[in-house]
């Protein structure tokens, strides 16, 4: 960033090349060193799409997604889609942490702007899963002495879970919304994945397809989101990548969201299952929708190059 112009392509390697926690470190040595606030430089150099991408990979995932949750609530409208994507698809720990971020960073809970920016169902259904407290036991140690990698299914809760959605649902007039929303909000997703299993079993119906006949509005989209998410977490973000960039103009915002927050996380499969949807890489999607250091900085997150 020193003198005339800025070397971006030294931009990119240093931060693609680098993970979060890295990069958190490199913020304070930048600070200590120069007493200036990174982000802050970067921003006064940079512009457009490119320097929101940087910035974002600056900021803590918790900062990240606070920063991404304060702007969906923003303004006129709520976009509810962006909400629960971020709350459907955290860990109790990021959710814990980006709740924090966003109390310092704004000032204000973000169970008010909740409360305040959303009601009925679709409100309860983010306060429950803004409370963090879905079960992440994982499965038992194997033979080995190995801890499985998997979360741990109770398979007589799944069947007792199944028949309760189903008598909250499919069994009575009207439905009990609350059953479904303490399902989703408090089993870990192993076991939801079980839960839909033994749903179909039981009424050879699919739990997507009842969701679809007894919900309406923003909880029936929050709740698809989250069996979407739960049965195949790739599959559901190679969709969401895939609307970014499919129709007229390109929505930059979530585009940059969801290939930073899973750049470290699932970004291989991500890219398997976006060929499998599509017939068509994702690295073609993005060579084609955008330009210039903004697609050779994406395309790095997503462990391609600019020249393949």
């Amino acid at each position: 960033m020193k003198g005339l112009g800025t070397d971006e392509d030294a931009i990119i390697e240093l931060l693609t090349s680098r993970t979060n926690a890295q990069r958190q470190k490199i913020v304070e040595a930048f600070r200590s060193s120069y007493d200036q606030s990174l982000i802050e430089e970067m921003k006064s150099e940079l512009g457009g799409d490119f320097e929101s991408v940087v910035e974002g990979l600056l900021l803590t995932p918790g900062k990240f997604d606070a920063k991404e949750l304060k702007d969906a609530m923003e303004g006129a409208g709520t976009d509810e889609h962006v909400l629960i994507e971020i709350f459907g698809t955290r860990s109790n720990k990021q959710i814990l942490e980006f709740a924090e971020a966003y109390q310092s960073e704004n000032g204000m809970s973000l169970k008010e702007d909740l409360q305040s920016e959303n009601s009925g169902d679709f409100e309860n259904l983010l306060l429950s899963l803004l409370k963090g407290k879905r079960d992440e036991s994982l499965a038992k140690v194997d033979a080995r002495g190995k801890q499985n990698e998997s979360y741990h299914v109770d398979e007589s809760l799944a069947k007792v879970d199944a028949r309760g959605l189903f008598a909250a649902g499919e069994d009575k007039w009207g439905t009990d919304e609350t059953k479904f929303i303490t399902v989703f909000c408090r089993r870990n997703f192993a076991h939801l994945r079980r839960v839909f299993e033994e749903y179909y079993q039981l009424t050879n119906k699919d739990i997507e397809d009842s969701i679809k006949d007894e919900m309406s509005g923003s909880l029936e989209m929050g709740l698809l989101a989250l069996v979407q998410y739960t049965k195949n977490p790739a599959g559901f973000f190679a969709k969401k990548l895939y609307e970014t960039m499919s129709g007229a103009g390109t929505d930059d915002r979530g585009l940059i969201r969801i290939i930073i927050s899973r750049s470290e996380i699932d970004m291989v499969d991500i890219k398997t299952e976006f060929l499998k949807l599509y017939g068509k890489t994702l690295y073609s999607f993005i060579h084609d929708d955008v330009g210039g250091d903004y697609r050779k900085i994406l395309l790095r997150l997503c462990g391609l190059d600019d020249d393949e």
